[in-house]
């Protein structure tokens, strides 16, 4: 039973480590995630389940406990997250790190794809938006990203798992939103539940679309 979701993005940024000085829009979004984080905690789960995307130099077709961990030593700081094991991607080395930094101790999932759910569950979905709101965006500019992230947000807002289910996973590849394919595993983990909402941060710095946000499912 899943009983809480936490949304989060997984820029490196968010580590202070990885990006000393960084701006307050940063700290904006990673005091967010903290909310977040903490929200999920707080509703007593049994195991927290952390799902994203990207390669990983472990196999990710099975789902991995916590004894696996991350670095950050590619983007320049000596900060590892997780268990004592290695090879986690990006977005899961992230969450490994706002677990850690909320002090959860409890049992962890790592995954990739759609994992598998036993007793009181929480998720911890790492997902970020397009990466073309800008000229300076990493894909650049295209007008069509403002739009697709409104959706994601407003689906995020409203508790609507459908609409997350239904996004569009071409497009988002043309918008370079890798998070697509893992806010659709949560839309269609969570269809049908009654869902209290709360988006906390909806922002777009660099030209990539963030969100946090926190249901609880009953």
């Amino acid at each position: 039973m899943i009983v809480a979701v936490a949304v989060c993005p997984h820029p490196p940024l968010l580590v202070p480590q990885v990006s000393p000085g960084s701006t307050a829009e940063l700290a904006e979004i990673r005091s967010a995630c903290d909310a977040a984080v903490a929200a999920l905690l707080g509703a007593d789960p049994d195991r927290i389940v952390v799902i994203g995307g990207g390669d990983a130099a472990v196999d990710l077709t099975l789902d991995l406990d916590e004894t696996f961990g991350g670095t950050l030593a590619p983007y320049g700081a000596t900060v590892h997250a997780g268990g004592p094991g290695d090879g986690l991607p990006l977005s899961l080395t992230i969450g490994a790190w706002l677990l850690d930094r909320a002090g959860w101790t409890g049992p962890r999932t790592y995954s990739t794809g759609r994992p598998e759910v036993d007793g009181r569950v929480a998720l911890l979905v790492m997902a970020d938006g397009t990466g073309t709101r800008t000229l300076k965006a990493p894909g650049a500019l295209d007008d069509r990203a403002e739009a697709f992230d409104a959706t994601i947000a407003a689906a995020l807002a409203e508790g609507d798992p459908e609409a997350l289910a239904s996004l569009d996973v071409d497009l988002g590849a043309e918008l370079w939103s890798r998070g697509v394919p893992t806010l659709r595993t949560l839309g269609e983990m969570t269809k049908g539940a009654d869902v209290t909402a709360h988006l906390r941060i909806d922002v777009a710095p660099f030209g990539v679309g963030y969100f946090v946000a926190d249901w609880v499912l009953r």
